[in-house]
């Protein structure tokens, strides 16, 4: 219990002295003697007492009112704002190239692809840690654009949808269609700021950023939305993209004498070139990948610079309480006031 005002309750000795002071100053007739009437029944007078006492009572439960009681209680909320990532991963033809893994041995990009992105929503204990508390969906593509999870936080589910991805197979259905699996993760992230989308799907967290990863290995050659188109309407819903390009890098050399000038990269392709201005343009970082380590490499940077927050509030909540010791004050004041003018009436 606490009090608004607590300086007020210093005023609570007052009434008593008031009263002792009225008490002292109150006329009276002097009499020669009580003798006459110490036999005598004292009646109601033997009650007078209660009227300056049920308003001094009165009068310090008015003060207590006034220096507003108060019951406080903290509550500290921990709020995780949590980011939304849309995963786009192609699923055309050129995806079943082998690529290289650690042991020397060949696997396909597709396969790769599937145990990376994997890792990267589960964590592998090393060098990824995992997206739990994010908004994650997928989205795969090939000629046309399909998506295969909404945003969710149901991430074993997602997983399990993640495995069993496979490569386009149908030749009517082959292609590479990145715009319009962009333009589609653009939209559903946008509709993150709609209330009533919050409120049907239960989105309790904050949502303090929006990610497009884009996994690719070949140039968009299908679909109705040319990439810079899909990156504008990314850049204005406010969504960065992260574009990787899994092609047909060869690993830097590294056989050159320790004195010669360090190899410059390879040059871009027309298709890499446009990755990077659309990961450029979006705010987001444009990587290319040869390999398993490669591209290991590159989820491992995406998770490092997009990682959500623990925001920590806390809230006080206080009950008013000045209305109990007020509703009590004026109930002995108008009790004291019925009393002096009925049954303890008395005559000057």
């Amino acid at each position: 219990m606490s009090f608004a005002y607590p300086w007020l309750l210093l005023l609570l000795p007052v009434p008593a002295i008031l009263a002792w002071r009225m008490r002292i100053a109150r006329p009276s007739l002097p009499v020669p003697s009580l003798q006459l009437w110490q036999h005598t029944d004292r009646g109601r007078a033997q009650y007078l007492w209660l009227l300056p006492l049920l308003r001094i009572i009165s009068l310090m439960l008015l003060i207590v009112a006034l220096a507003r009681p108060q019951a406080g209680s903290t509550h500290t909320v921990q709020v995780s704002e949590g980011i939304a990532i849309e995963l786009l991963v192609d699923v055309s033809s050129s995806m079943d190239m082998s690529i290289q893994l650690p042991d020397k041995k060949q696997n396909s990009r597709m396969q790769v692809a599937k145990e990376l992105v994997e890792r990267f929503i589960a964590g592998d204990g090393e060098k990824l840690k995992g997206r739990e508390g994010d908004l994650l969906g997928l989205i795969t593509f090939a000629r046309y654009a399909d998506t295969r999870s909404p945003l969710t936080f149901g991430h074993e589910a997602l997983l399990q949808l993640v495995r069993d991805l496979e490569i386009q197979q149908r030749p009517n259905e082959d292609g590479t269609a990145y715009g319009d699996a962009l333009a589609i993760a653009a939209a559903r992230l946008r509709q993150l700021d709609d209330p009533e989308v919050r409120e049907r799907r239960s989105f309790e967290s904050e949502i303090s950023s929006r990610v497009i990863i884009l996994l690719t290995d070949g140039e968009n050659n299908s679909g109705q939305h040319l990439p810079v188109e899909a990156a504008g309407l990314a850049k204005e819903w406010g969504c960065r993209v992260y574009c990787i390009s899994l092609g047909d890098h060869a690993a830097p050399s590294r056989s050159a004498p320790s004195s010669s000038a360090p190899l410059a990269d390879p040059p871009l392709s027309e298709a890499e070139r446009v990755l990077e201005h659309i990961s450029h343009e979006t705010g987001g970082i444009f990587r290319t990948a040869h390999d398993f380590e490669s591209l290991l490499a590159v989820y491992s940077e995406v998770d490092q610079l997009e990682r959500s927050r623990i925001v920590t509030r806390q809230y006080t909540r206080v009950a008013e309480w000045f209305g109990l010791p007020l509703v009590v004050s004026l109930s002995i004041l108008i009790i004291a006031l019925v009393l002096e003018a009925t049954w303890l009436r008395t005559v000057p």
